[in-house]
Order: structure tokens, then C-alpha cells, then sequence
């Protein structure tokens, strides 16, 4: 599985979780959960997953972020790199295939990652070639289909 979006998966989680008031606690937290990381990383992080700090009800200061939510910035830099540079999707069963111009698949594919689309389980990616791994639930025609929309639009 990919290590940010499992990452991402795992900041929701904490914040889902319990009170986490800083940058260095979630640190610490996601290192016991086997993501070491840097304050800048999850400084990325607390931004790719659309966290934000809130006043709680009893006056603390808090990260939050709403389940499932995905930040617009996300999905239209998703938007303008497929539009850019995917050239082809293919679907078969549970897996997408995306060809790029060559150099490209790593930035789909990061992309990708970060948009952290439902049915995503992961992404690989070559020179010029990416694979999407879709749950079984989804597949890959439903993933593929949500692709292209999103690169249509961008």
C-alpha cells in the first residue's frame, strides 16, 4: 500500500481518535503507528487531509478534519495532471492502467495518491506507465470511470 496515503489514512484515524493539539503530538503519533516523519511532512499532511485547528467545546485548540474529506486543491491538481499528461485509461477487473508521456507516471500517480479517491488501494508507477489498484468492491471500470471524469476536467 502506498506509504502516503496509508499515512493519510492513519491522520485521519488519530484525529477521528482522540485530541491531538499539535503538529509534534501528531508526529509522535504516527510514529508509534510505524510512519516516522518530519514536522514538515505533517505539516503536508494536516493540509492534504483538509485538518484544521478548532476550538473544542471545552475551550482546547485541536486538529479536526471531516471524514472523508477531500481537499479542492487536491482534486483539481488531480484535474490539470491528468489532463496533462495522461494519454490513455484502460480498466480490467480491479486494476486501471494510465499511460503518460514518458517521465510523467510518478506525477500521476502521486496525484493520484493524494486526491485519496474511494476504491484506491494504490498506485505503481514506471516511466511512462501507472497502475491503480481498486478494491474489489469498487473495481477498476468504476475507478477508471472517475478518472476520466476528473481529467475531462481539467
Amino acid at each position: 500500500m502506498n506509504g502516503t496515503a496509508s499515512r493519510h489514512r492513519a491522520v485521519r484515524a488519530i484525529l477521528a481518535e482522540q485530541v491531538v493539539s499539535s503538529q509534534a503530538h501528531l508526529a509522535r503519533l504516527l510514529a508509534e503507528r510505524g510512519f516516522p516523519v518530519t514536522q514538515a511532512t505533517v505539516s503536508r499532511d494536516l493540509r492534504a487531509v483538509g485538518a484544521a485547528k478548532a476550538r473544542s467545546a471545552d475551550g482546547t485548540m485541536r486538529y479536526v478534519s471531516e471524514p472523508g474529506a477531500i481537499r479542492p486543491d487536491a482534486m483539481d491538481a488531480l484535474a490539470v495532471t491528468l489532463s496533462s499528461f495522461a494519454r490513455s485509461i484502460e480498466a480490467s477487473g480491479n486494476l486501471v492502467v494510465i499511460k503518460t508521456d514518458p517521465g510523467a507516471a510518478h506525477v500521476v500517480a502521486g496525484a493520484v495518491d493524494t486526491a485519496d479517491l474511494d476504491g484506491v488501494l494504490g498506485t505503481v508507477a514506471g516511466d511512462d506507465t501507472m497502475l491503480i489498484i481498486a478494491d474489489e468492491a469498487t473495481g477498476g471500470r468504476a475507478v477508471a470511470r472517475t478518472i476520466e471524469q476528473i481529467g475531462a476536467g481539467g
